[in-house]
């Protein structure tokens, strides 16, 4: 870290309370449909499991690239996030002109606890297979001993092994223990090269929360008002239905305004969450419920 960062101390029972009102909140007609389209083109399309095949990243990519059918008007997923032995066949499926990103996790996902140098040729050879999205995960031990330089190190030097593909930091927010360490860590990813910072793997149970999420939002409000540069957002893990997603899309707008309302600045990591926006958008369009079996599992 260049220089000492001591992030506000913050409050628990007011963030709480300030990310409950958004549970509050409700869209309607057209302008719930414009938001279910948004939060669709916000989506990495994930599929992080040891059974993954070449077969299951075709599957993935046809569905980022089509989410429903046409007459929707569904516009395609921002990305695809698979391990890095299956980037080359994503980028074989969806090719140079998809328009879609290929992210890929690396830093030895989720644990993070191998050396630096393997962290680092991981990244390295995502990107060199395709990848033009990282997403890294911090060393919690190292974070949790308050080992602060280290965790900042691995930052930057991920960064520099990225080249010119964008990174994403994971904190992994439900091991941190509190909403103080989520905006410590928020600083740190951000003074050290992170052009997202992300809530969690997806892989633990105690995942994406408003709370948390809001935490995070204000850290980038407080960072671009300090600096003038624009970080990234991305929770990911347990938001499963399209009325929290919209809700969390409120709770930008709010927090960060319409410049953060777009797939350059905020994501969803999802990969059930897409069934349940392209249900409703089929609902908005035309009235009634259509049947789940009618629509591929992400």
């Amino acid at each position: 870290m260049p220089t000492q960062i001591n992030p506000p101390a913050i409050d628990q029972v007011a963030v709480e309370e300030r990310a409950a009102k958004f549970t509050k909140r409700s869209l309607k007609n057209e302008a719930k449909l414009a938001g279910l389209k948004l939060a669709a083109s916000m989506m990495d399309l994930t599929t992080l499991e040891g059974k993954d095949t070449a077969g299951k990243i075709s599957h993935l990519c046809q569905k980022a690239r089509r989410p429903m059918d046409a007459r929707f008007g569904c516009p395609p997923c921002a990305a695809v996030c698979v391990y890095p032995n299956q980037v080359a066949s994503a980028k074989e499926f969806l090719g140079d002109d998809s328009g879609i990103h290929i992210a890929s996790v690396a830093t030895a996902f989720p644990a993070g606890q191998v050396p630096l140098e393997i962290k680092l040729a991981d990244v390295k050879f995502a990107v060199g297979a395709g990848a033009d999205e990282i997403d890294m995960v911090i060393d919690r031990g190292a974070f949790l001993s308050g080992d602060y330089h280290r965790v900042a190190g691995e930052i930057a030097a991920t960064r520099e092994a990225c080249g010119d593909a964008h990174l994403k930091v994971i904190f992994e927010t439900g091991e941190l223990g509190s909403y103080d360490d989520v905006r410590l860590a928020s600083e740190i990813a951000m003074r050290n090269g992170a052009h997202f910072i992300k809530t969690s793997t997806g892989k633990i149970p105690k995942a994406a929360t408003r709370a948390v999420t809001l935490v995070m939002l204000e850290a980038i409000r407080d960072h671009f008002y300090a600096t003038g540069e624009r970080i990234g957002m991305k929770p990911a893990g347990g938001i499963r239905s399209a009325k929290e997603c919209l809700q969390y899309l409120v709770m930008v707008k709010e927090t960060l305004g319409d410049a953060w309302l777009n797939n350059g600045r905020f994501r969803f990591g999802a990969s059930s969450l897409l069934t349940d926006v392209t249900l409703q958008i089929a609902k908005a369009h035309d009235g009634n419920y259509q049947s789940a079996d009618y629509f591929s599992l992400a």
